[in-house]
């Protein structure tokens, strides 16, 4: 079936239900036409979410499925992962809202590893009380990055404006022994091809920040940007790929700067995030680049403080099931395009005896 024409299985995971998920993902499902673009798949409790959807006032009515493989296109899929009553308490983490969010988050990769979904769509989660449970990670990249056996790469996408970053959840103080040429390099690949392979940008313009203030002032305050970065980007560059810096972070996110590039890659969490989210605000999604299955999310947390309140908006939410199926469609009509280009053609001769010849390629 041609990409174009398959309607996508978007599996949802509902994070900490007595934080937000649970409502910006009914409020993302509501449109009674919501089907006709994609199959969803929530894997949470249908006692759960029925309780919630009266709370928020929401007619929304659910197929029941015990196996993700028997959601049914043009319904609200829910694979029960219990059917026994749930305690909910909105705005407060508890220990059985913090082991749903793994119970859900492990079914749905499950099944995004078996094929039975097309991509997953995570609501946000609680870091700190998943661990205090024995989850391994400080975050969705981690554990993605485990499950796969592949490095990935945190990116924060909207249409105008998509920003990575070398380092994400660790502390301040471990940035600088966590910056290398060697992995920004590897990180500069990885979000050069996520830009061809999963944006259709045929030849990516990629501004990579330095680590300092000012970008080093030439060697006053820092030599990682002599040392590292500049190196990293300087081999690439030589080897055609479109990368450029690193410029001082501070003054870089003027829409006449950023606006020149297709993407930028931040030294450390905050200094690529905290502009995201101050331009992108409501519309920002988080994409984890480089794995082989696509994983996008909201970009914000759990917001207990409004937990139950009804004003939660689910825009991020939205985006981040779109942005997955375009992702998804994209990402597998390049993957035809690269197999057709490899397959043999036939040409007639002069002796009118068909002969294969190898695809021409561009150089």
């Amino acid at each position: 079936m041609s990409p174009k024409n398959h309607k996508v299985r978007v599996g949802i995971s509902i994070g900490d239900f007595n934080g937000i998920g649970p409502e910006i993902i009914m409020k993302s499902l509501k449109d009674k036409t919501i089907t006709d673009f994609f199959t969803p798949v929530i894997f949470g409790s249908g006692k759960l979410f029925t309780y919630q959807k009266n709370i928020f006032k929401l007619n929304l009515n659910f197929n029941y499925i015990n196996e993700a493989s028997q959601a049914q296109a043009g319904k609200l899929n829910m694979l029960n992962l219990t059917k026994e009553n749930v305690n909910v308490e909105l705005g407060v983490p508890t220990e059985e809202s913090t082991k749903m969010a793994i119970d859900s988050l492990e079914a749905a990769t499950e099944a995004l590893m078996k094929g039975e979904i097309d991509v997953l769509v995570t609501a946000p989660i609680n870091k700190d009380e998943m661990v205090k449970m024995g989850f391994k990670h400080a975050g969705h990249t981690g554990y993605f990055e485990e499950k796969f056996s592949k490095k990935g790469l945190m990116f924060l996408v909207t249409e105008d404006l998509k920003v990575a970053v070398s380092t994400h959840h660790i502390p301040i103080s471990q940035v600088a022994e966590n910056i290398s040429k060697e992995k920004i390099k590897k990180q500069i690949r990885v979000l050069n091809q996520t830009l061809i392979e999963d944006f259709c940008i045929q030849k990516p313009k990629i501004a990579v920040l330095g680590l300092n203030p000012h970008a080093g002032d030439g060697g006053v305050i820092g030599n990682e940007e002599i040392e590292i970065i500049s190196p990293a980007i300087k081999e690439l560059s030589d080897n055609g790929t479109l990368a450029f810096g690193p410029f001082p972070a501070d003054s870089f996110f003027q829409p006449g700067k950023y606006k020149n590039f297709d993407a930028v890659l931040a030294m450390y969490h905050d200094q690529g995030l905290a502009p995201f989210k101050t331009l992108a605000y409501e519309e920002g999604v988080n994409y984890t680049a480089g794995l082989p299955f696509i994983r996008t999310s909201p970009d914000h947390g759990v917001a207990y403080d409004i937990a139950g309140k009804n004003v939660a908006d689910e825009q991020s939410f939205t985006e981040a099931i779109f942005t997955a199926i375009k992702i998804f469609k994209n990402r597998s009509e390049y993957s035809e395009l690269m197999n057709d280009r490899m397959q043999p053609r036939k040409m007639v001769v002069d002796n009118g005896i068909d002969e294969d010849l190898p695809e021409e390629t561009e150089g």
